[in-house]
């Protein structure tokens, strides 16, 4: 006999994770549930700060999928797990031969892919100063450049964030950018 996959219920229309669902009764979740809500739909970035396995991402999905956005795409990027060389291309994208080991046909970043959706930064503790710099400009413009382009690509996405790491320490060692 042959046995079908259960499709993911996090995925369905019917069973998106969101932010009502997510909610247990437990007061201090509630909190945060509450602030969440106030701000989904808005041009607000959100951090969301938590130990390593708090269900930071299930947090982001549930504000994506209860927001205007919901049907746009949901696009998760390790900040963490790309190496520093790479993430500029990955975030950014990249024209054909911007770079040795480039495709010929280029390709497009995570954040166009987020286009008329959210784009999930986790771990964004660990993203080197200088993509931080270059991310900020994005929030502030809405525009990508990719590497080895001159044309600006206007973007439109809601961005959140996830760290396990104390940001404001990070802020004032200057190895986070305020």
């Amino acid at each position: 006999a042959r046995v079908a996959a259960a499709p993911d219920p996090s995925r369905s229309a019917r069973h998106r994770t969101t932010l009502e669902t997510l909610s247990t009764g437990d007061p201090a979740l509630q909190f945060v549930l509450d602030r969440c809500a106030r701000i989904v739909g808005r041009s607000i970035p959100i951090l969301i700060q938590g130990e390593s396995g708090s269900g930071k991402e299930l947090l982001a999905r549930a504000c994506h999928n209860s927001g205007p956005r919901a049907d746009g795409p949901f696009v998760a990027v390790n900040c963490a797990a790309i190496p520093e060389n790479l993430i500029e291309s990955e975030l950014f994208g990249y024209v054909g031969g911007a770079f040795t080991g480039a495709r010929k046909e280029g390709a497009i970043g995570r954040i166009q892919q987020a286009h008329g959706g959210t784009l999930f930064l986790d771990e964004i503790g660990d993203m080197p100063l200088a993509m931080q710099a270059r991310l900020l400009r994005v929030l502030q413009e809405r525009v990508v450049t990719p590497l080895g382009s001159h044309k600006h690509i206007g973007v439109d996405i809601a961005v959140i964030g996830a760290t396990h790491r104390n940001l404001r320490e990070m802020i004032e060692r200057q190895q986070f950018r305020e």
